[in-house]
């Protein structure tokens, strides 16, 4: 069973989650916005979709609240992204 803890250490944690997912939603609603992924490489995208739900799998094992939540939400962010520069690049 997950054992969630919650101390200071953790709260640096929320700290540093909030700061790292909040800096990622400008480059989201921009594709939204203007449907333009120029510039975005597709590749360094779906490394980094792998990268941060290995951070979120961590998270789970380690029982660390503020890994979990980032993560998770950083990696649907970057699937929004991933979403659009596929549509972009084989015009669907």
């Amino acid at each position: 069973m997950l054992e969630i803890t919650f101390d200071s250490v953790e709260a640096i944690g929320f700290a540093a989650a909030i700061l790292t997912t909040v800096a990622f939603i400008p480059q989201v609603v921009q594709v939204i916005k203007t449907s333009s992924v120029e510039g975005l490489s597709l590749l360094t995208y779906i490394i980094f979709v792998i990268g941060v739900f290995l951070w979120f799998l961590y998270g789970l094992k380690i029982g660390s609240l503020s890994m979990i939540i980032a993560n998770a939400i950083t990696v649907i962010l970057a699937l929004i992204i991933i979403y659009n520069i596929i549509k972009k690049k084989f015009n669907l």
